[in-house]
């Protein structure tokens, strides 16, 4: 065997060990293997997509104005503070829609626009009087806070998907405010959802017991009594104050109650300044959730307990109460706990929104499609038994018309597809339903690539050359028609790739690959067998 020859026919071999042992993950055969196997080889296969294994589809919208909202909300509270810090307490600071408007002694005006002007630069005054303001947000920083709010909650989901534990999850932003989130393998949607769309915004807030209106309030209401109850009380409780709800579930029949509290409505502690929240188990094998503040809210929460003793502090995640315990005394070392009616993986999910912080807004579920397991696995029964009828019908055609040069059609078709599932597994990519689109057209065109060689060697035949020159002049002149053929196609699926998302990428992916592939073994893998042939046996003739 001449060396060229006996070279291309390793290269071809060890190709087509390499992509076995890419492949042979994804396949039952490979739980059939002695443990040693996987410490020298891969043992990542491919990745099935959301399409073929079920899971979740959710796109989301991120309230942007409500972030704005909430930052007009941030800048009143702490406006009050910096004042009552300088002595300068305004008569009366209030938020009216997006503006905040202050009223205060004429011989403060100095001093309070000094202290806006040093520590507040992102407030502009919309209107100015001797004892009072009026300050809105700069547009600028509106704009800011509009743009960079997808963003933020961005990375707060996949910081808490990643938590969660989902495997190739696909996270991105889709236009200027919304979130696409694919989640492949998820079989408890509902609880995906709840983690994934929580604020989490968590708050300490002191309980106003001292208020002649809490001694009025009763023990628990009616679950969808609130907004009534609210109503009822709304005119009679101070501005700083505000009604939350406490859920409560009767353990005996399941019933969900209501708990109201009137809290103050500034904030003592916020969950900006914890460091960590971990599940642990009460006295009563029950979970709860630790947490701990870093130094600053340590010191804080230190002061607050000092200051504040007989008093009860509220718990409050997402304006929903979830403890209220008196403090009995200071609490030094940054620790507190969540505790309530929660089970295990409620508690795990609350640390994990936690850990991972606060979206800066809301976000709203626009579209939510949710793939089973089953229907997952029909798409692959389906996808497969297409391709089975599909490479059956191509079989039998090239072994009827081209006779044994189409058996090695056929067997070159079935190469090309070893290297690729080998590829995709070694670049551990996705395999989407698409994608099995791409690789059925792939085998197409594979098909077509030799149809295209065939005809020319049958050409030459004709007219009369040797076999073994025939063969070189068919693969010479149809050469060009398959690398123009082949090429133009890589450079559209190169398109689709860079401009596409989800499964028109993994259409991309297999059809590029597939026609990488297709290019060697039509002109390379084909040829091989041809020269091995010609130079053992001299053909005289050819079975084409």
């Amino acid at each position: 065997m001449k060396k060229g020859i006996r070279g291309r026919l390793i290269f071809i071999l060890l190709t087509v060990f390499v992509s076995i042992v890419f492949f042979l993950p994804s396949t039952p055969l490979y739980s059939k293997l002695p443990s040693w196997w996987g410490r020298f080889f891969p043992d990542k296969g491919i990745t099935l997509g959301l399409d073929l294994q079920g899971g979740m589809h959710l796109v989301m919208e991120v309230e942007g104005e409500k972030a704005v909202d909430n930052t007009v909300e941030r800048t009143t509270e702490s406006l009050k503070r910096s004042l009552e810090e300088k002595n300068l307490a305004a008569q009366s600071i209030r938020r009216e829609g997006r503006d905040i408007l202050l009223s205060f002694a004429p011989e403060n005006k100095e001093a309070i626009s000094k202290i806006l002007d040093e520590d507040y630069p992102n407030l502009a005054t919309k209107q100015s009087g001797s004892g009072e303001m009026v300050l809105t947000l700069r547009e600028s920083e509106v704009n800011r806070i509009l743009e960079s709010a997808t963003s933020q909650a961005l990375e707060t989901i996949r910081n808490r998907i990643d938590q969660f534990g989902v495997t190739e999850p696909l996270i991105q932003q889709q236009g200027a405010d919304e979130i696409l989130v694919q989640l492949p393998g998820v079989k408890e949607p509902q609880r995906a959802i709840a983690l994934i769309g929580r604020t989490a915004q968590l708050e300490f807030k002191l309980v106003d017991d001292e208020n002649p209106i809490a001694r009025q309030f009763p023990l628990e209401i009616e679950a969808d009594q609130e907004a009534a109850f609210v109503q009822e009380y709304q005119a009679q409780i101070p501005p700083d104050d505000q009604i939350l709800f406490e859920r409560m579930v009767n353990e005996e029949t399941g019933k969900v109650t209501k708990r109201p509290f009137l809290v103050k409505r500034q904030a003592a502690l916020s969950g900006d300044l914890l460091s960590d929240a971990r599940v642990s188990i009460g006295d009563f094998n029950t979970p709860y959730v630790a947490l701990t503040f870093d130094p600053v809210g340590a010191r804080l929460f230190e002061k607050v307990t000092e200051e504040n003793r007989r008093r009860r502090l509220a718990i409050v995640l997402d304006n929903t109460v979830y403890s209220a315990p008196v403090i009995q005394e200071r609490i030094s070392g940054g620790r507190a706990q969540i505790s309530g009616t929660f089970t295990m993986d409620q508690a795990n999910d609350l640390s994990i929104v936690l850990r991972a912080g606060a979206l800066p807004a809301p976000v709203k579920i626009i579209q939510n499609v949710t793939v089973g397991p089953s229907l997952g696995q029909d798409s692959v029964e389906n996808g497969l038994k297409a391709g089975m009828i599909g490479t059956l019908l191509v079989v039998s055609f090239m072994v009827v018309y081209y006779r044994a040069s189409g058996l090695l059609a056929d067997l070159t078709m079935v190469l090309n597809i070893v290297l690729l599932l080998g590829a995709m597994a070694a670049l551990n990519a996705t395999l989407t339903l698409p994608g099995i689109a791409g690789i059925i057209l792939t085998i197409g065109m594979s098909v077509d690539a030799n149809v295209l060689i065939f005809e020319r060697i049958r050409d030459e035949l004709r007219a009369g050359k040797p076999v073994r020159l025939a063969v070189d002049a068919g693969y010479t002149k149809a050469f060009s028609s398959i690398f123009d053929s082949n090429v133009t196609t890589l450079i559209t699926s190169f398109v689709l790739f860079l401009f596409g998302t989800g499964p028109i990428k993994g259409f991309a992916v297999t059809l590029s690959l597939g026609v990488m592939f297709n290019l060697f073994t039509a002109l390379i893998g084909t040829k091989v067998v041809y020269d091995f042939i010609n130079s053992r046996w001299k053909l005289q003739r050819l079975s084409i």
